[in-house]
């Protein structure tokens, strides 16, 4: 036991990543020998600090698996016409393959309108209404970034999933409701027993103090502490809030000291997610280039 009194194992997600992307690093050789340079084009709206940065670091991260990365940053001001605009030039392009709009966007502008404009095949957010049904059919296709990543750091760690009872407190459209269907589906990393329960149930930690494999999804921080935790279990924290650029998860480090497994505060299902966005950009470059 560490001064702290933690005993749980740790399940961070930077492992999990690196093997992700040396994957996507060999699909961007291939496409490249093949004279294909696979393209993630980014879309900013507004000045947010934070979200320039996201950017930044999407950026970089394309430059050394040798993406192109074109971007475009609208004003504060833009319409929504002018955000359908550029995802319609990018949806036209054949060199762009994959397009992320950087969320959130200014509020009077609906992120969802916007999305709805952009080509299923290039929207390597996996939230398109189009690849959410596809999600829900077991079609191929993107899928939502942090539940596959989640799936992926569970078959990473060895955390055995099929047939076990994993409660996911949270029924967001990113996060909630596709994980659910995704560990729900028959494959060796799903196949489970997969409860939603959210904070509108009055009695809530009935359901997550049962669970074998518990996911926090909800983005209030702390909400999940360690009387609401089976011994044992293995704890995700996939929900977080920004208070300026420090993250608050919605599992309390305490857990730790009931818990069996559980994902790091920092470096956790973050790297994960950022991973998956460039396994959805590089699979949509080989489908546009006819290798799948």
């Amino acid at each position: 036991m560490s001064s702290t009194g933690t005993t749980a194992r740790l399940l961070p997600g930077g492992p999990v990543a690196e093997q992700v992307l040396a994957e996507v690093a060999e699909d961007v050789a291939a496409l490249r020998a093949a004279g294909v340079t696979p393209a993630l084009a980014t879309v900013l709206v507004g000045d947010d600090d934070a979200s320039a940065g996201y950017i930044r670091i999407k950026q970089r991260q394309a430059a050394q698996l040798g993406f192109a990365s074109p971007h475009v940053h609208l004003p504060a001001s833009a319409s929504q016409a002018d955000l359908h605009r550029v995802l319609a030039d990018f949806n036209a392009d054949p060199d762009v393959h994959g397009v992320l709009v950087q969320h959130p966007i200014p509020g009077r502008l609906d992120y969802d309108r916007a999305l709805q404009v952009l080509d299923p095949d290039k929207d390597v957010d996996g939230m398109h209404p189009v690849n959410m049904g596809r999600l829900a059919l077991g079609l191929p296709g993107p899928l939502p970034c942090t539940p596959a990543g989640i799936e992926a750091l569970l078959a990473f760690h060895g955390v055995p999933v099929a047939g076990r009872e994993v409660v996911i407190l949270g029924r967001g459209a990113t996060l909630g409701r596709p994980l659910a269907m995704l560990l729900a589906q028959k494959r060796p990393t799903a196949n489970a027993a997969v409860t939603v329960v959210h904070t509108g149930v009055a009695d809530w930690p009935r359901y997550t103090r049962r669970a074998e494999i518990l996911v926090a999804a909800v983005g209030v921080p702390g909400i999940v502490r360690p009387e609401h935790v089976r011994p044992g279990a293995v704890v995700v924290g996939g929900g977080v809030r920004y208070e300026g650029r420090r993250l608050l998860p919605d599992v309390d480090e305490s857990c730790a000291e009931v818990a069996g497994a559980i994902t790091p505060r920092v470096g956790g299902v973050g790297p994960t997610t950022v991973a998956m966005l460039f396994r959805n950009a590089v699979r949509a470059a080989r489908r546009a280039a006819g290798l799948d």
